[in-house]
């Protein structure tokens, strides 16, 4: 409750805390669109493979030229400007940068990022939660052992269901299933990004102004971001997820409590204690009016009498018989709300949600019949999409992590909708990626 207060409190002591942003997209510019109105903290650099790009964001948000006119971190520190560079590394391991902010999307890029971070004393607010899918509980380990905190990124939905989930708890409700929403129709998973804006619900034009990356919005649409997402929350919360990927019930917020029970009791779930993503679309594409499309959610259950009764007394939405309750948020704001985790981790040393179990996996599956010598394009292309599986089940058949799935080539023609192996695929076996995720499957072999 006192996160404001100690912003205001860094603020007038003049110690701010000092931030630097990997990756000026649309999600970091949502962030760079807030930090001038945040009291105690000062971004002192921002690294992007494209610094004009970056600039450009910069001035789309508002931000005016002398801001960002600092010709090094040294300068930006002492003007109390930002220093805008290629050289992410000048970030990672400058000694009076307290936060590094990881918002490439780029799985493979995000894990050397913040391994780097770690090893140089850094707090990470890693907004690419693809790499947090495939390897987050040893990226959580490597913060814990360099004594910096990890996070997922508030304003993302995987820290604010993780959020909720630990409301719940904290009250003494036992959490039946926690999740987000979607717009989500079974052919979306074959989505390209050349059909992604007319499934969306976004013109083009909307998409252009607004600087939407038509691959990154897909990886939402089919399917694959809220694979990535309920995976992450799986790992953060000790959840289960369902045995062959998400079913995405079609409910209404009042229809929550109903669809998010288990099977015995006239739900979707397989058991109680799951992650699941609902959907704002029936079955037959028609819209739901109340939906949960943009929020996030926890079931919860209503153990006692007494409990079940004061869900009455306070006219609480639960489901028909009155055991459970659905506590929501229906918006979330992405990249608005990353000040959160800053402030969290800077101040409290406490992450806005972070892996502490190996539970979920995504695994690339192809958007269609994909013959030898061709290449993968990753999360949201052409080729391939996130299937959600429990960790038992996809180191069974060596599935291979979605977030492994770029620019490499097919070895052996798969089928649609058929899962990746490792054996399908020639990866560059050096990076930093790569190693600790085959170092999380020797972990959880033993």
């Amino acid at each position: 409750m006192s996160l404001h207060r100690q912003l205001q409190q860094r603020a007038f002591d003049d110690r701010p805390i000092r931030i630097g942003l990997i990756g000026a997209g649309k999600f970091g510019s949502m962030y760079l669109a807030q930090v001038p109105r945040t009291p105690g903290v000062h971004l002192v650099a921002i690294a992007d493979l494209s610094p004009a790009a970056a600039r450009a964001n910069l001035a789309r948000v508002g931000w005016q030229a002398h801001q960002s006119a600092a010709r090094s971190a040294d300068d930006a520190l002492r003007e109390g400007t930002t220093w805008v560079t290629e050289d992410w590394q000048a970030i990672t391991r400058h000694p009076q940068i307290d936060v590094v902010v990881e918002c490439t999307g780029h799985p493979v890029a995000a894990v050397a990022h913040c391994l780097d971070a770690f090893a140089h004393g850094k707090h990470v607010v890693n907004v690419t939660v693809e790499a947090d899918a495939f390897c987050g509980p040893l990226l959580a380990r490597r913060a814990q052992q360099a004594g910096v905190v990890y996070s997922l990124a508030f304003g993302d939905q995987p820290a604010l269901i993780c959020d909720l989930v630990d409301w719940a708890r904290s009250c003494g409700f036992p959490v039946v299933a926690a999740g987000r929403g979607h717009k989500w129709l079974p052919h979306f998973s074959a989505s390209t990004p050349e059909t992604v804006w007319g499934h969306y619900g976004l013109t083009p034009e909307q998409a252009q102004r607004g600087g939407l990356n038509p691959k990154m919005f897909n990886s939402f649409l089919d399917g694959s971001k809220p694979s990535i997402e309920s995976a992450a929350v799986a790992n953060a919360t000790g959840l289960a997820v369902p045995s062959d990927g998400l079913l995405y019930p079609p409910a209404s917020i009042d229809e929550i409590p109903n669809i998010t029970r288990p099977r015995s009791e006239g739900g979707v779930l397989e058991h109680k204690g799951m992650v699941e993503v609902v959907s704002s679309l029936r079955t037959d594409g028609t819209p739901i009016g109340y939906d949960i499309r943009m929020g996030v959610w926890v079931t919860v259950e209503g153990e006692t009498e007494y409990i079940r009764n004061c869900f009455e007394e306070y006219n609480a939405q639960t489901d028909d018989s009155g055991r459970y309750f659905t506590l929501y948020k229906r918006w979330h704001l992405i990249g608005l709300e990353v000040g959160m985790s800053v402030a969290s981790v800077a101040l409290r040393k406490e992450p806005t949600g972070a892996a502490v179990g190996w539970h979920a996996d995504v695994v690339a599956t192809a958007k269609r019949d994909l013959a030898v010598g061709e290449t993968l394009d990753g999360e949201g292309g052409y080729t391939v999409w996130g299937k959600l599986l429990p960790v038992q089940r996809s180191l069974g058949f060596g599935g291979l992590p979605l977030g492994l799935a770029h620019d490499v080539k097919l070895v052996r023609p798969v089928q649609q909708g058929q899962s990746l192996c490792w054996d399908d695929v020639v990866l560059d076996q050096t990076t930093p990626a790569f190693q600790l995720r085959r170092e999380l499957e020797t972990l959880f072999a033993r």
